[in-house]
């Protein structure tokens, strides 16, 4: 990996987890004044794209989606499938430059 690739990385993982942050922010804001609401699997695709902890935090933040068993146990594991392949990548590259 380039070493011009890490920033650019740290950078796309800052916003999607923004994003995912304030999606649940928005939905809460949203299902309180009964209007139209951000669908799930939306809510899920932001933490597949990366924003995992982003989304875990609104989660917890604005107290929105606590009591669903598919988000209290889905979003800490999609956190969990993306340490682990993240850290699959850093064992078998071996000596990745960058960390």
């Amino acid at each position: 990996m380039s070493s011009g690739t890490l920033p650019l990385l740290l950078s796309y993982l800052a916003v999607i987890n923004i994003v995912g942050f304030a999606a649940f922010g928005l939905d809460k804001r949203k299902a309180q004044r009964r209007t139209w609401r951000t669908p799930e699997s939306v809510l899920f695709l932001y933490a597949i794209l990366g924003g995992s902890i982003g989304c875990l935090l609104g989660m917890r933040v604005f107290r929105h989606k606590t009591r669903k068993l598919k988000f209290r146990i889905g979003m800490p594991l999609i956190l969990l499938l993306q340490i682990g392949c993240a850290a699959a990548l850093y064992y078998t590259a071996g000596s990745i430059q960058f960390l």
